[in-house]
């Protein structure tokens, strides 16, 4: 009976792909049928020109299917599985998605990102970019192995990315971003972060925010990284400002608004997150300048608030710098 069913799984999936994607990618998908543990495609959705979103289950998730937003280059075709292509990864912030950077930017319409893998992975509602400590038991979820380590595997094994890569993200995923460049050396070639959240040990205002999005959706707050006195190393595992020294020798972009009204705000608006994620920024700039970073850009643009109009004016002022860390002009 297993032999039947598993037979019937593989022919659904190829008749998939063969409906989104080339005649070539079903060898790709089917390759990653075998329910090894980490993390396997199990639907492939064509949503855009130039957009594939992946639904991929992962162990480190426990099992459950995350959704996977891949901005594909030119000439992409996953059953080529001799070619290989520079990866940006785009990472969103809290309480936004998967589909965040293609439905809020222009990023789909980039021409200088033709010539790059895009990846835009689910990461939670506030998931923060970490495998949580849930009370000491680790365990579900486990977004940091998710996308360092299962779906880094599964897009280089199957979807065309190389191992040449940069990342960026927003807010959280500005933090994300950080984290990610920090804690796997060698994984990224340059990050940058828009708006991040770059210490959030800064001060008992910057761990009382960072604890109300950690209780966001109901959730019990010490479930992340625990509790910020009693589990103090996690968090500084977990600080950008305490892993300043794993970041001097790539190229780091960091810009945020300082809160208050901006050219690309409505009349009267301000945000006091903003205002505590410039202070943290301009933290995490100078504890980079006392390690000795070399190759940091900075764009402390003052009045401005959270927002995805100075987020989207960030991408595209970053992307000459992350391009280059990949070796393309994007030309």
């Amino acid at each position: 009976m297993f032999t039947n069913v598993r037979a019937k799984f593989l022919l659904t999936v190829a008749v998939l792909l063969a409906a989104v994607l080339t005649p070539a990618a079903p060898r790709a998908l089917a390759a990653d049928t075998a329910h090894r543990p980490g993390a396997e495609v199990v639907a492939v959705t064509r949503v855009a020109p130039r957009q594939v979103d992946l639904s991929v289950r992962s162990t480190a998730l426990g099992g459950r299917t995350v959704k996977v937003r891949l901005l594909t280059p030119d000439g992409w075709n996953p059953g080529e599985r001799h070619r290989h292509w520079p990866t940006l990864w785009l990472l969103h912030g809290c309480c936004g998605d998967y589909t965040s950077w293609t439905s809020m930017t222009d990023v789909a319409e980039t021409d200088s990102l033709r010539d790059v893998l895009v990846v835009m992975p689910e990461a939670g509602w506030n998931g923060w970019y970490s495998d949580w400590w849930n009370h000491g038991q680790g365990g579900d979820p486990a977004w940091e192995t998710f996308h360092t380590k299962e779906l880094r595997h599964l897009l280089e094994r199957d979807w065309g990315a190389g191992r040449d890569r940069v990342v960026a993200g927003l807010s959280m995923g500005g933090q994300g971003a950080l984290l990610y460049a920090a804690r796997h050396p060698g994984m990224f070639k340059a990050t940058a972060a828009y708006s991040g959240s770059a210490h959030p040990l800064l001060d008992s205002e910057s761990v009382d925010r960072i604890m109300g999005f950690f209780a966001g959706q109901n959730t019990d707050p010490l479930r992340v990284w625990g509790d910020p006195v009693a589990q103090r190393r996690i968090w500084q595992a977990h600080d950008p400002v305490h892993l300043a020294k794993r970041l001097k020798a790539l190229p780091v972009y960091l810009s945020c608004g300082d809160g208050t009204t901006g050219p690309l705000d409505p009349p009267g608006a301000t945000s006091a997150l903003e205002a505590d994620f410039n202070r943290q920024n301009h933290a995490l700039a100078a504890e980079l300048n006392r390690v000795g970073a070399r190759q940091v850009t900075t764009h402390f643009y003052g009045p401005g608030t959270h927002g995805w109009a100075y987020w989207e004016r960030e991408l595209h002022a970053s992307l000459p710098m992350l391009l280059r860390a990949l070796g393309t002009d994007g030309g």
